[in-house]
């Protein structure tokens, strides 16, 4: 997997949120400045050839779809943003995040609380 560029991952994003849909319908979705059809055209038929969507055609229009899930995706960057910042490691990506965020014990306990449980 590759990291998108940022027209490619809001694209992606509607498409996600979607599941399905034509070039017209996600560009009303997209943020201001709307991108030309055209551009949208191109930007998902790159996303096409590195194999985050497919499509299905209906008459002459394609349909595409996402074949990466937004959760792998996720995955993948956050795997990038902690190697390329954090040196492989978690526990100092959190740790940044916490004092960045001047977050409070309640909200840590909390944090803790959600990964107990989602282990369970």
């Amino acid at each position: 997997m590759i990291k998108l560029a940022k027209r490619e991952e809001q694209i992606m994003q509607v498409f996600w949120d979607l599941n399905k849909a034509f070039i017209r319908d996600i560009i009303p979705l997209l943020p201001d400045p709307k991108p030309h059809y055209n551009s949208v055209a191109t930007i998902v038929k790159i996303l096409e050839e590195k194999g985050f969507l497919n499509h299905e055609t209906t008459g002459n229009m394609h349909c595409f779809f996402p074949v990466i899930s937004r959760e792998e995706y996720q995955q993948f960057a956050l795997k990038d943003i902690v190697s390329q910042y954090f040196d492989n490691s978690y526990p100092r990506m959190l740790a940044f995040f916490a004092k960045e965020q001047k977050l409070t014990e309640n909200e840590l306990d909390e944090i803790v609380n959600i990964i107990k449980n989602d282990k369970v």
